[in-house]
């Protein structure tokens, strides 16, 4: 029988606006809470929503006029919580009754930037840094300063604002509590394009520049390296000193070929007649060559961990689905074949 779905009012944190806390175009940011009870009362897992990037003032405006930049365009009200986020002890048995929270995505940093100045032509605000602080520091309000056991958790640029800013989260909870940090599809790796072009680290460096990001990416990296390589989780991972735990496919499918033109192997310039678009569909679609390029892309993926120093602190589950986020969906990490039940010893 098919499950009802759970569908959680949005929470508009108008008082963030005095902080300066607020999105894009400047409407307060917001998020979406579940509330926790019984076993489930003192424990809290955040989830912080994906939706890449904006690396240049038009598409900073361009990204305003949408969900993804402001919290009037954030409609309907309410949001479906599912995966890790539900409240179906048979679909999500481990955090079913906690305080759960959706964290909407409305800045382009993965809430790194923080620019007092405002754009005065488009009236641009860079401030996801000061979202992310007001936001947990309004949760702690609402009981998050008390939680025994707390997780941040986020997916594709959701999954990499955990990694940027999992030892920020551990610092605003009590020192007792347990707390973890779970990042899902956010490990982007420094890779070349087909063409051999180092899109993505350029793609960086024009986000960091333009979001003024490189106050708030980790000292311990920022002080060795080029700030904008700080956004890359394989030189970052290292300095974070929270437990954490990474979930990614080594195939990703926004980092090999998704419709973006930001993404990593194939951006959209580099396929303009459309090869890749069956390919990106289903993998059996996929030419020979293209299954080529595709387990070289894997093999680099995995080349990204060997520099990973061992660490007591840190997991990894990796995954040969040719898939974007898992932890959220039924899909895929809920599913009655997934890799979270097929993998049961892990």
């Amino acid at each position: 029988m098919a499950q009802k779905e759970l569908m959680v009012n949005i929470t508009i944190l108008h008082s963030a606006t005095a902080e300066g806390a607020v999105c894009l175009d400047g409407s307060p940011p917001a998020y979406h809470l579940d509330r926790g009870y019984g076993t489930g009362l003192r424990s809290w897992i955040i989830t912080i929503d994906g939706g890449g990037w904006c690396s240049s003032i038009s598409d900073c405006h361009n990204r305003s006029n949408s969900v993804l930049g402001s919290s009037t365009k954030m409609l309907p009200p309410q949001v479906r919580f599912s995966g890790i986020l539900h409240n179906d002890l048979r679909i999500n048995p481990d955090f079913y009754n906690w305080n759960r929270v959706r964290v909407r995505y409305c800045d382009g940093s993965s809430f790194t930037g923080d620019v007092d100045d405002v754009d005065p032509d488009t009236k641009l605000y860079y401030r996801g840094a000061r979202i992310f602080r007001a936001i947990m520091n309004d949760l702690s309000r609402k009981g998050m300063q008390t939680a025994e056991n707390a997780i941040l958790s986020g997916t594709s640029a959701g999954g990499l604002a955990t990694i940027l800013n999992c030892d920020k989260f551990k610092s605003l909870l009590p020192d007792d509590a347990r707390v973890k940090c779970v990042a899902d599809a956010g490990f982007f790796i420094n890779a070349k394009t087909i063409s051999g072009t180092s899109d993505i680290q350029d793609e960086y460096k024009r986000v960091v520049t333009l979001h003024g990001s490189a106050k708030n990416l980790p000292p311990s990296c920022t002080s060795i390296m080029e700030p904008s390589l700080c956004f890359f989780p394989r030189n970052v991972v290292p300095y974070v000193q929270t437990l954490l735990f990474i979930i990614n496919s080594q195939y990703d499918l926004w980092q090999v070929e998704d419709t973006n033109v930001s993404n990593i192997l194939v951006p959209e310039y580099l396929d303009p007649q459309r090869v890749w678009k069956n390919c990106k569909v289903h993998i059996s679609n996929c030419t020979l060559s293209q299954r080529i390029i595709i387990q070289d892309f894997g093999v680099e993926f995995l080349k990204a961990f060997l520099g990973l120093t061992p660490s007591f602190t840190r997991g990894y589950f990796i995954t040969s689905c040719y898939s974007h986020g898992q932890i959220q969906s039924a899909r895929y990490w809920f599913s009655a074949n997934s890799p979270r039940l097929l993998n049961k010893e892990v």
